[in-house]
């Protein structure tokens, strides 16, 4: 190789290296940034929904989210938190801009969110699990009663491809996509419908609401659209899990908090807190495959 090539390639080299070595510098310093400073910043879009989160008159915060946020905070030696509130739509790219140090705020996890690049999710804290409701004084007794009625659930959600994967298996005759999560508990109320097919927090939120809701059957595992089921087949954790967003390159950050995580299974402290709020289910002991 000519002299002046190699000393060329091996300058590049070095400076290769050195940004190598300051972009995982970067990457270690935002758990470190975060504990410097004694406060993470949470990214929440869903504040006000019970049972997940919300706050009370007095300013303080209840929700198996919260709960479990105490325990991971205590777990990653960070002292204080503040919840920062945002639409819906804002949670991923306000991450990525450095709004706040993570999402928590009953996010599931897809291969759409999971590969696109700008966030990575921890293990799963938590699975979206269907049921399919009745109110407590209707007559039917099985899922087979339902054939031929009619099922309610909220369009464009995993709730309602549930609902029609269950339509096409003959469970229902037809189903009827409503825009909100209430709107299929008022049509449910007024006979318009003789069941809701939704998830477990939902369900739970209605029933300390009104009180009149039973399960029928389930619980019933998300199926994946068509068209990303073989993606889904091959991801680790159960289509419904939920998990916390964190920027793509936070590898620390994201290995304290699988660590924290791992560490409220094993402890029993997931089981008991979700017990707390009346949505537990032994099927949500293990929303890995």
């Amino acid at each position: 190789m000519h002299k002046k090539a190699s000393v060329f390639l091996t300058a590049l080299s070095a400076v290769a290296a050195l940004v190598g070595l300051a972009a995982g510098h970067a990457r270690a310093d935002t758990l470190d940034d975060i504990r410097a400073r004694g406060k993470l910043e949470v990214g929440v879009g869903i504040m006000g929904l019970k049972p997940i989160i919300w706050q009370n008159p007095d300013g303080t915060y209840s929700g198996y989210e919260y709960d479990m946020l105490q325990y991971i905070l205590q777990k990653i030696g960070v002292k204080d938190f503040e919840y920062v509130n945002t639409e819906w739509t804002t949670l991923l790219p306000g991450l990525k801009s450095n709004r706040w140090d993570l999402v928590f705020s009953g996010v599931a996890i897809t291969q759409e969110r999971a590969t696109g690049g700008d966030a990575k999710f921890t293990r799963p804290y938590f699975m979206y699990l269907d049921y399919v409701i009745v109110p407590k004084s209707s007559t039917y007794q099985n899922l087979a009663d339902l054939k031929g009625k009619t099922a309610a659930s909220v369009l464009g959600t995993m709730d309602s491809l549930t609902a029609h994967n269950l339509a096409d298996k003959g469970a229902f005759d037809q189903v009827k996509d409503f825009n909100t999560f209430g709107e299929p508990f008022v049509a449910l109320r007024n006979g318009q419908v003789d069941a809701v097919v939704i998830d477990q927090t939902t369900l739970k939120g209605q029933q300390d609401t009104m009180g009149d809701l039973r399960v029928l059957a389930g619980p019933y595992f998300y199926e994946p659209k068509p068209e990303l089921k073989s993606a889904e087949d091959k991801a680790p954790y159960k289509l419904g899990a939920v998990g916390i967003a964190v920027r793509s390159n936070d590898e620390r950050l994201l290995a304290a908090l699988n660590g924290a995580i791992a560490d409220m299974y094993a402890d029993g402290t997931n089981e008991k807190i979700l017990k707390k709020y009346g949505v537990w289910d032994p099927a949500l002991a293990n929303p890995l495959k």
